[in-house]
């Protein structure tokens, strides 16, 4: 049997899985694999795109299993690897995404792991196990049992939202950071006193959870105004097909042509209550002004007094046009803003000082985050902490993966509490 993977990754992936439930991470020496990026940041041709590994220099041991957390509209995957053509100790977190509308890319990508683990280890391939979470964990549970014929054990949502969470501030150097106009990227030491804390997770919607400590947290709102709703409404207004596509055009568009701003009604700062003449107004609220003036000057020229298809043309092509671009960056602003101030306000209810986001919709997309940050700062006076984290869409699916842990692996010991326990689904099926 040939494999069909080019051989760099079929590399990385020789001697992934064993023995399930006896691996103990080694984290001394981790960092962010920056300078030697294994995979393009780009989407290959298997339908994944790959973000930044975590090196993990000093861990011996195999890993024995997959994670994944399938939301609404991307599959998170996560999965440790040797370094590929390398004899020395040490390994890697890899990072990939799927668009959940593929997810057939997605689990064909996971036989692909299977495939190149039974070449090299034969009848132990059935001891390979995947952890799975979201809501795709439930809803694509048979469809992952059928296509890989291999262990599913299903994983609560924000239990393992927490458990990446913590990972990530007690473990990993230079993931966590705050941002500023004046540094960007400043990044916060791993620590281990780290309660009580917010976080605000947004996936296609968004969750607030308080966290008091180890597996203590309860979600105190949310709101349906997530990533969801800026990927169907930009694809409604621009025609866009990816969410990094709307991305990439909200960089280059002006939200001042679409959005009225503080500036548009007093010609200047409102400096008595602290608002910028660039401070948002309202959302798209220049549109129907530019629109009505558009229908008057029709009207003016006759384009709207005859029925004809041509003075109907005639109309048509004075109305004012807005450029894509314009509208994906006052959307995103609009969708940041309100998720922002919603963070704020449940911040503020429960007296946390700390905030941390997560999910999907950042992907370190600077606007997204400069707003969030802003927001935090401006409603807060500087009294709350908006964090940010280079792998924020992977808190679940790491999460899932640690749970195949013991006690006391870590530097910090950041998951003590928590007990190594089948899962819920695998007792039930017992």
């Amino acid at each position: 049997m040939q494999s069909r993977f080019p051989i760099e990754r079929k590399a990385s992936i020789d001697q992934t899985i064993l023995s399930p439930g006896t691996v103990s991470i080694n984290v001394q020496g981790a960092f962010i694999d920056d300078e030697l990026p294994s995979r393009p940041p780009t989407p290959s041709d298997d339908g994944a795109q790959h973000d930044t590994d975590i090196r993990l220099p000093n861990h011996k041991a195999v890993v024995s299993h997959v994670a994944l957390d399938i939301g609404g509209s991307l599959a998170k995957l996560v999965y440790f690897s040797r370094e590929p053509n390398s004899k020395e100790l040490g390994g890697r977190l890899n990072f990939l995404k799927f668009e959940t509308d593929r997810i057939d890319q997605c689990l064909d990508f996971v036989k692909g792991l299977q495939d190149d683990f039974r070449l090299q280890n034969g009848s132990r391939s059935e001891k390979m196990s995947i952890m799975a979470t979201g809501g795709g964990a439930y809803k694509f549970y048979e469809d992952m049992k059928r296509i890989l014929g291999i262990e599913v054990l299903r994983e609560d949502e924000m239990d393992c939202l927490i458990m990446g969470l913590d990972f990530f501030i007690t473990e990993i150097p230079r993931e966590v950071f705050t941002y500023s106009d004046d540094n960007p990227m400043h990044f916060q030491d791993p620590r281990a006193d780290i309660y009580p804390y917010l976080l605000v997770n947004i996936g296609s919607g968004v969750s607030m959870i308080k966290v008091s400590g180890r597996r203590q947290f309860e979600r105190i709102g949310g709101t349906s105004l997530g990533g969801g709703t800026l990927w169907g409404l930009l694809s409604l207004l621009t025609g866009a097909r990816t969410f990094d596509d709307m991305l990439r055009m909200a960089e280059v568009g002006d939200n001042g042509a679409v959005d009225m701003l503080v500036g548009d009604i007093y010609g200047a700062d409102y400096s008595k209550i602290g608002l910028k003449s660039t401070t948002i107004a309202s959302s798209f609220g220049k549109v129907f002004k530019m629109k009505r003036q558009g229908e008057n000057q029709a009207e003016d020229h006759g384009g709207l007094s005859h029925e004809s298809r041509e003075d109907d043309n005639d109309a048509s092509e004075s109305q004012p046009t807005f450029k894509k671009e314009d509208i994906s960056r006052s959307l995103l602003y609009a969708v940041s803003n309100n998720i922002g101030q919603i963070a704020y306000l449940q911040s503020e209810k429960h007296n946390l000082e700390d905030i941390y986001f997560g999910g999907s919709f950042i992907r370190g997309h600077r606007q997204t985050i400069q707003t969030l940050s802003y927001a935090i700062n401006f409603w807060s006076k500087g009294e709350k902490k908006a964090y940010f984290l280079r792998h924020e869409g992977y808190l679940g699916s790491v999460g899932a993966f640690l749970k195949r842990q013991p006690k006391n692996w870590g530097r910090r010991n950041s998951f003590e509490e928590y007990p190594v326990t089948k899962p819920a689904m695998q007792q039930q099926e017992k």
